[in-house]
């Protein structure tokens, strides 16, 4: 397995490590609900190491870019980050992805960044390299220079702005910018995966060890938790983003998907010409949120009921800190998708009724913004 720069110290505090994409990753420090809170509710820290970041240069780099991604990168301005797809010609989805328009990079010039999911990110280089013929344009694979570092909740802002320059407060949702630590630079987003307020670092592996030691120090009166991937997954489906492998893959597309916001069919890209087919005659099925009445948690590919038809399976589930109760996501057919819809979930031969709700389950409260 690959380990991030991080490993050691995720060893050294009790990390409990498992094998995710191939990387050793903590899943849990004290418990996966404590973690979880602590996000909600004050700070947490995330080693994400192992996400992949792909640096794009040349005269040909923006054009190859839309060429490949779904939504519009020609348009983003500097210091914009945008959510897309990269799809097959079939409209099939093969990652989901942030593109950042950088004025300055790590390595000095200005750039386009993709991040891209761990468990893709050798498929995706593969892709690119398949797809890039007649473009001007170099990709760098940074995800071995650079770390990366996720800094959530209520109380990230606050603490970022006590120890780097510039304070994110002002920066808007979706926006980057080259920012400075104690120990170098750093490229910093007001981004994240968990449904809370806060900000994501790229920074060189030299320094990331002394910064995350640092924001964990200074965090400590704020009630700061190192979090692992296991309350990140409760966190992101309580705020109904989307997981790849689960709700998005190859086998679905971004409209069925619920993903139109980042398809810009106006423009060319690889199967541009599929999805605008699907957007004329959509198919059959839908991504929804369930609320169940119990407290068993249907699990990736249970299937839901309604009687003893199969209208659809679950896609993600969890019971929700949050929420205190048991949520899901799910893939049903249109005619069972509107809000309030009764419907049930095969839970291993018991079925348990769940309803369908509105997505996302969870938002933040607006003055955290």
């Amino acid at each position: 397995m690959e380990r991030t720069v991080l490993h050691d110290w995720h060893q050294a505090h009790n990390g409990r490590m498992v094998d995710f994409a191939g990387w050793s990753m903590p899943v849990q420090y004290s418990s996966i609900v404590e973690e979880h809170t602590a996000v909600r509710e004050r700070v947490g820290l995330f080693d994400i190491s192992h996400m992949g970041r792909l640096e794009f240069q040349g005269p040909d780099a923006v054009r190859f870019l839309d060429h490949l991604l779904t939504n519009e990168v020609s348009t983003l301005q500097p210091g914009q980050v945008r959510y897309s797809l990269v799809c097959r010609e079939d409209g099939g989805i093969l990652d989901d992805v942030l593109v950042y328009r950088v004025e300055q990079s790590l390595a000095g010039d200005p750039t386009h960044l993709l991040v891209v999911n761990a468990s893709n990110r050798l498929k995706i280089l593969q892709w690119i390299e398949s797809q890039k013929a007649g473009f001007d344009v170099a990709v760098i694979d940074r995800t071995g220079p650079w770390a990366m570092i996720a800094l959530q909740g209520p109380k990230a802002c606050e603490l970022m702005a006590s120890y780097g320059t510039p304070d994110p407060a002002p920066h808007k949702y979706y926006t980057c910018w080259k920012g400075q630590t104690p120990h170098g630079p750093a490229i910093v987003s007001r981004t994240g995966y968990t449904g809370e307020d806060g900000v994501e670092l790229m920074l060189p592996v030299e320094t990331a060890q002394a910064v995350w030691n640092d924001l964990m120090s200074r965090g400590q009166p704020l009630g700061i938790l190192p979090c692992g991937l296991g309350c990140r997954d409760t966190l992101r489906l309580e705020a109904a983003m989307p997981l790849y492998g689960h709700e998005l893959s190859e086998q679905i597309d971004p409209l069925t998907a619920g993903l139109q916001f980042a398809v810009k069919l106006t423009k060319p890209f690889i199967g541009q010409q599929r999805l605008a087919e699907i957007a004329a005659s959509p198919l059959d099925r839908t991504r929804v949120g369930l609320a169940l009445e119990g407290r068993r948690i249907a699990r990736e590919h249970t299937p839901v009921k309604v009687g003893s038809d199969v209208v659809g399976e679950v896609t993600s589930g969890t019971f929700s800190p949050t929420l205190q109760k048991t949520i899901a996501m799910a893939c049903v057919s249109k005619a069972h998708s509107a809000i309030g819809t009764p419907l049930e979930v095969d839970l291993r031969g018991k079925l348990e009724r769940a309803t369908v709700v509105p997505l996302p389950f969870y938002k933040r409260p607006r003055a955290a913004r």
